[in-house]
């Protein structure tokens, strides 16, 4: 195996990581052009700003999720279900729903 120099193994990283910007500068747009986009009236199809938004890393400031647990009675359990089920919810969606009524309303 035939040892490089230090020059040659740079000349290669230069041009590995050349590649890549390029590749991750077509996917993306400048600030200039996401505030424009941002400007555009929402029914413009031209101002769809998804292609450019990373949503797995999106954040609601305010709205972090800390999980419990919280131990039912069997009977409130299955009530909650049924209702759950009438509305076309989840039992976690059914709960956060009648806890959120609950608090807003007091």
């Amino acid at each position: 195996m035939k040892k490089r120099s230090a020059s040659s193994r740079s000349a290669a990283h230069v041009r590995t990581r050349n590649s890549s910007t390029k590749r991750d500068q077509a996917k993306g747009i400048t600030a200039e052009e996401f505030d424009r986009l941002a400007d555009l009236p929402v029914d413009d199809p031209a101002g769809d700003m998804t292609p450019y938004v990373d949503w797995s890393k999106a954040r609601r400031p305010g709205r972090e999720v800390q999980r419990v647990n919280v131990d039912f009675p069997v009977d409130l359990l299955r009530a909650i279900d049924r209702e759950a089920r009438r509305i076309g919810v989840t039992r976690q969606a059914f709960i956060k729903l009648r806890m959120s009524d609950t608090l807003t309303n007091t």
